[in-house]
């Protein structure tokens, strides 16, 4: 431990009662970027999300870890060296464990400090926090859950130590990520110009296997899902409306934009993704060069697939397991959200994205609602056509342009 610059660190931290350190009062908190800050609102994950505003504030900064300055002062270490060095930070942290688990106050605080550490090793890093999951701090290529960190340090051997701090030292020098996109601006439906309006969808009722109405959208309760429905997918004809959807929504876009329609199964090559049982593919390409096309795949499942410009892949429904407890009308609006901002030019792309070369999307909703983004390995595509795909997003400074109005 010396070599680490924790010398006499077992000498004392020997027990200490609660009285021994000031439980964080009157404690400033200022050993990182900024002013501290709370953790940030969640978010979903793995749906589709339209955010109101701008989107989340980036935080890297949280508060809340006075306590665990204190009880640093109190075992003779200064916490603004913990907080510069994660080498030593999780030395300490492995070696003062179980007074730090004895108390949740404290070990709350040790957790918050040891994130804000993280955050700091990368100009790119934040606290991040998701649905039904504990807040993350990293970046777009790697996230760490931090108290599950700290709950490891207890049981991990030395070995184990030593990566964690090589894992660190090497993402710290990683070269950071590129900023993100400013986000698209779709143009405003035009003077006149007649809303879509969703065609009604068939009313059914559907029943378990013991003859009881399955109350889809709503079938959970504050527990969550049953751990067994996540392998269910019971009665996928509940999607079929989804069909009569996306032909409403072609039908659409080729009655008010500038467009070439394509009717043709073949075209379902379009997709990065491999699709199952092709009933339809269409393909709706606008008559400007700087705008996205769209492509509707109809599906035997039943679903659809949609591609958006020259790299993104959209299925509805993302999944139709009982446990995601989806419905035709709940899936329609996403994938109604996406044809009609695509048209109105609040889409974007950018590839290659870093130097893991991934692919990224943004959608700005078409009424302003919200936004949502995505980014990632490219799908399956042979070399060429992501080189086609770079050279088009170029020429097109990855914001695609609003679809041409038909004239009348």
């Amino acid at each position: 431990m010396a070599e680490l610059g924790v010398s006499g660190a077992n000498a004392v931290l020997g027990p200490r009662s609660p009285a021994d350190y000031d439980r964080g009062m009157g404690t400033t908190e200022d050993l990182f970027e900024g002013p501290p800050a709370g953790l940030p609102a969640p978010t979903s994950r793995g749906t589709a999300l339209y955010r109101e505003g701008p989107g989340p504030a980036v935080v890297r900064h949280v508060g809340g870890y006075a306590a665990f300055v204190d009880f640093c002062a109190a075992q003779g270490v200064r916490a603004d060296e913990l907080a510069a060095d994660p080498e030593l930070l999780i030395w300490f942290l492995r070696t003062a464990d179980s007074q730090i688990a004895e108390d949740s106050r404290l070990s709350a605080a040790a957790t918050v400090f040891a994130g804000n550490t993280l955050a700091r090793l990368r100009p790119d890093a934040q606290w991040t926090a998701y649905e039904g999951a504990p807040p993350t701090v990293g970046n777009r290529a790697k996230q760490f859950e931090v108290d599950r960190l700290l709950e490891g340090l207890r049981s991990a051997d030395d070995a184990a130590v030593r990566g964690l701090i090589s894992l660190l030292s090497d993402w710290a020098q990683e070269e950071p990520d590129e900023p993100a996109a400013m986000p698209p601006r779709p143009v405003p439906a035009a003077t006149g110009q007649p809303r879509y309006v969703r065609p009604p969808l068939p009313a059914v009722t559907y029943y378990s296997a013991q003859g009881e109405p399955i109350p889809y959208g709503r079938k959970w309760g504050a527990d969550g899902p049953d751990p067994d429905s996540y392998s269910v997918d019971s009665h996928p004809e509940r999607f079929a409306g989804l069909h009569v959807v996306a032909r409403a929504l072609i039908e659409r876009l080729a009655a008010v934009y500038d467009v070439d329609v394509q009717d043709d199964p073949a075209l379902a090559g379009e997709l990065l993704m491999e699709p199952k049982a092709v009933l339809q593919a269409v393909k709706i390409t606008p008559r400007d060069a700087g705008a996205a096309a769209l492509t509707f795949v109809l599906t035997g499942y039943p679903g659809v697939m949609v591609h958006a410009g020259v790299l993104h892949d959209f299925p509805f429904p993302v999944c139709g397991c009982d446990a995601c407890d989806e419905t035709a009308e709940t899936v329609a609006d996403r994938l109604e959200m996406l044809a009609l901002s695509v048209a109105a030019g609040g889409y974007s792309e950018r590839y290659p994205v870093g130097r893991k070369r991934w692919s990224e999307y943004a959608l700005t909703a078409f009424d302003g609602s919200g936004s949502e983004s995505g980014q990632g390995e490219p799908g399956p595509a042979a070399a060429v056509r992501l080189h086609d795909a770079e050279v088009r997003l170029r020429e097109v400074s990855g914001v695609w342009s609003a679809w041409p109005l038909r004239r009348s």
